[in-house]
């Protein structure tokens, strides 16, 4: 079998790549594709597992490395499963600014759109592929669902993007209010 180390992970998002280097801890060495001069890639699927896909290889072709890649979003129930797919850019960009983060811009614009709901059922969807080489034709798809409900109010300070509107009915907490080891065994993360 072909040795995975190091592994460039598809994304410039550094929260994931602090939680993943949490979950994988010293068994393999993570480099983010920005250390390769890799830029992000059009997500221009249709589905979490398309764009996951994309940005794999993507980020395999330019770094020569074997590629870890996700997708994920927060489908809401009252939304037709929207923010979904467009979760990371759920906002207008003009509404992000110095002032306010596109994390707070997306919350934002999600806690006034539900303002008027009662139906707060949601899920955090999240899709990760592992290739070994940019053409490989079996990767390794995991899917994971998390299912909870929307809060009216943000709660927690750790995590980033929807985490402080998640709320996990079983454990009593937002997923901002989790440590990353439980957040990870629970979202799959």
């Amino acid at each position: 079998m072909q040795r995975l180390d190091p592994l460039v992970l598809a994304s410039s998002n550094a929260g994931k790549l602090q939680e993943l280097q949490e979950v994988l801890g010293a068994a393999f060495r993570v480099r983010t594709q920005a250390e390769f001069g890799v830029v992000d890639v059009a997500e221009t699927g249709l589905s979490f597992v398309e764009n996951a896909l994309i940005k794999a290889r993507h980020a395999s072709q330019a770094s020569g490395l074997a590629a870890l890649a996700d997708d994920s979003g927060l489908c809401v129930d009252a939304l037709n499963g929207a923010p979904g797919l467009y979760s990371a850019r759920f906002s207008d960009p003009r509404e992000s600014s110095h002032l306010l983060s596109k994390d707070a811009a997306n919350n934002r614009k999600l806690l006034l759109q539900m303002r008027d709901q009662t139906v707060r059922s949601c899920i955090f969807y999240c899709a990760i592929v592992l290739l070994k080489h940019p053409l490989d034709p079996k990767p390794l798809i995991a899917l994971g669902e998390w299912h909870g409900e929307l809060l009216q109010a943000e709660r927690g300070s750790a995590g980033f993007g929807y985490d402080p509107l998640f709320w996990d009915p079983l454990l009593g907490a937002s997923a901002a209010e989790l440590d990353s080891n439980t957040k990870c065994k629970i979202s799959g993360c």
